[in-house]
């Protein structure tokens, strides 16, 4: 099955050959170097067109083991071909031309058969040169782009060969040498054309203005700090884009990975057909808390902090925190992490900062339990109500759940809670509550409970 490009090169390919023949025979019988040049042009515009047809097939083959960037520098590789073929047949035109203009000129014979054979082939390339130029910029194809630019040119270039023509049938037998320079600086015109963005391509210049383009789009989306680097290429329609983004140190892997593809996104929304490469650099920015710079080292180490407290004394700085380790460590491995944690924070702040780290257990491994006898789960519940009661703040004590596990109960409790009171407040009342029903029952391992705010309040 062909694809709409490969189509369009076959047509094209026919009509060339067509009229070339055309167009090389009258030539030959009148004697009209003009005319020959044009149908050897035409004849070169074949040879350029089968290239063409072959680029774009091959241009649309996916990436594979040996072309990890796909097939379409294919395209560029033919554009370029053609190129060099105009060039040779602008050079051997122009030289037969000067011959014959310094010999005084040739003589023509006069028929309305070659004004008839240009018409129609003016006609012909008008057509394919839209048909080609709409198919190129329709599927982004510089093969196809080159050959509706030939087409183009042979259309513009029929018409010195007519006036040629025209003025060797009135006696000036200079016209139609005169007409084959013409004819050959049309085709030195077009092939420099064709050929800059053919090289471009081949030596991975980056497209015009496209990079300015997307660094202004980086610099939009929300995280990105700066823009360190763009590399831009095109292997026939697609880009190829290698970018690298300054983010900010604090953001943790998966807000990094959420604006990474906020940049390919847009990067595709610029350009369609885009592959991007996104690399993000952490840096370290002027707004930084000191909670946001200690929270990032421990998460670089990948350990869990909490309750992590600031002080200023005077100078000095003093930072606690509470260190989360599987409570099956020793006393030791787990005063190595710690310490590991305090000469990273030291690191980073100076070593003038004071680090005191509290270690607590935390549970890394999963516990089998049943849920505890109904008896058992209302005694605990009216404990909880009476201990809140007692304390104040708690109201409302609910979905009050106890589990049996190898290693005691664990308890899971929710309360109702002004909402004007604050976090920390609150906190510590839980805390209380929490404290005093394992003070009561030793057994109890745990005791989680769930804060909300008092509907009405």
């Amino acid at each position: 099955m062909l694809s709409p490009k490969e189509r369009v090169a076959i047509v094209s390919a026919l009509a060339s050959g067509s009229l070339a023949a055309a167009k090389f025979t009258i030539g030959v019988m009148i004697g009209s170097l003009a005319l020959i040049s044009d149908a050897l042009h035409s004849l070169i515009d074949l040879g350029a067109t089968l290239v063409t047809w072959y680029a774009v097939r091959v241009g649309d083959r996916p990436p594979d083991a040996e072309h990890h960037y796909g097939h379409g520098k294919a395209e560029n590789v033919a554009a370029f071909v053609a190129t060099a073929l105009l060039l040779m047949l602008a050079g051997g035109v122009a030289v037969e031309a000067v011959k014959r203009l310094a010999e005084g000129g040739s003589v023509v014979t006069f028929s309305i058969i070659p004004f008839i054979v240009l018409g129609i082939e003016m006609i012909v390339n008008a057509w394919r040169a839209r048909a080609l130029w709409n198919a190129a910029r329709e599927h982004s194809s510089q093969a196809l782009a080159a050959d509706s630019l030939h087409f183009a040119s042979d259309f513009f270039g029929s018409i010195p060969v007519i006036i040629g023509l025209i003025l060797a049938a009135y006696g000036y037998e200079w016209g139609d040498s005169a007409a084959a320079l013409v004819v050959a600086a049309l085709i030195t015109i077009l092939a420099v054309r064709m050929g800059r963005p053919s090289i471009d391509a081949l030596v991975d210049t980056a497209p015009e203005g496209d990079t300015e383009r997307v660094e202004a789009a980086l610099q939009k989306i929300s995280g990105v700090v700066g823009v360190e680097r763009v590399r831009m290429r095109k292997v026939g329609p697609r880009y190829f884009v290698d970018v690298s983004v300054l983010v900010p140190r604090t953001y943790p892997l998966d807000r990094v990975m959420s604006l990474k593809a906020s940049v390919d996104g847009a990067i595709d929304r610029l350009l369609g057909d885009a592959d991007v490469t996104v690399t993000t650099t952490p840096a370290a920015l002027d707004d930084e808390t000191m909670l946001q710079r200690v929270n990032m080292i421990a998460r670089n180490r990948a350990l869990a902090v909490h309750h992590v407290t600031v002080q200023n004394l005077q100078g000095k700085l003093s930072i606690s925190l509470d260190l989360e380790v599987d409570g099956k460590l020793s006393l030791g491995a787990a005063h190595d992490i710690a310490d590991g944690l305090e000469k990273a924070i030291e690191e980073e702040l100076g070593n003038h900062v004071e680090v005191e780290t509290h270690i607590e257990p935390l549970q890394t491994d999963d516990l089998s339990g049943r849920d505890a006898p109904a008896a058992r789960v209302r005694e605990v519940e009216t404990a909880l109500a009476e201990t809140a009661r007692q304390i104040g703040t708690i109201r409302q004590v609910h979905d009050v759940r106890v589990r049996e596990t190898g290693d005691g109960e664990i308890v899971n409790f929710h309360c109702r809670v002004d909402p004007a009171q604050t976090v920390h407040d609150v906190h510590e009342k839980v805390d209380d509550l929490e404290r005093a029903l394992r003070e009561r029952w030793p057994e109890i391992r745990r005791v989680i409970g769930h804060a909300e705010p008092l509907a009405g309040s």
